[in-house]
């Protein structure tokens, strides 16, 4: 399979985010999954401060050709002034699995 496919992490403020969003990827063919893991606990500074704040994180799998579709929607929709958005490529996948991404993401248009 010569497509290329990502899985992409971003972290919220709250769980009911995460599912809206997710959601609204899925719905809009941007992504084909998005597992939401609905209680992590991030320390990073931010504005010369160290901050150790509760969070969610998703898990999204889509191709690589729709990243900066799926960074752009993530950004008009996420409350944080600069939300976490990084991807990973996936390596080694089981075919089955990566020929339903392909099939249930959208064409890059």
């Amino acid at each position: 399979m010569t497509q290329e496919f990502i899985t992409i992490f971003v972290t919220f403020a709250s769980e009911q985010e995460a599912c809206s969003i997710g959601r609204t990827l899925v719905k809009e063919g941007l992504a084909a999954c998005a597992n939401i893991i609905p209680q992590i606990r991030s320390i990073y500074r931010w504005r010369e401060k160290i901050c150790d704040e509760g969070e969610a994180l998703i898990m999204i799998k889509s191709r690589a050709e729709l990243f900066e579709r799926i960074r752009s929607r993530i950004r008009e929709l996420h409350s944080y002034e600069v939300p976490e958005i990084t991807a990973l490529t996936i390596e080694k996948g089981d075919e089955d699995y990566l020929r339903w991404i392909q099939a249930v993401t959208a064409k890059g248009e």
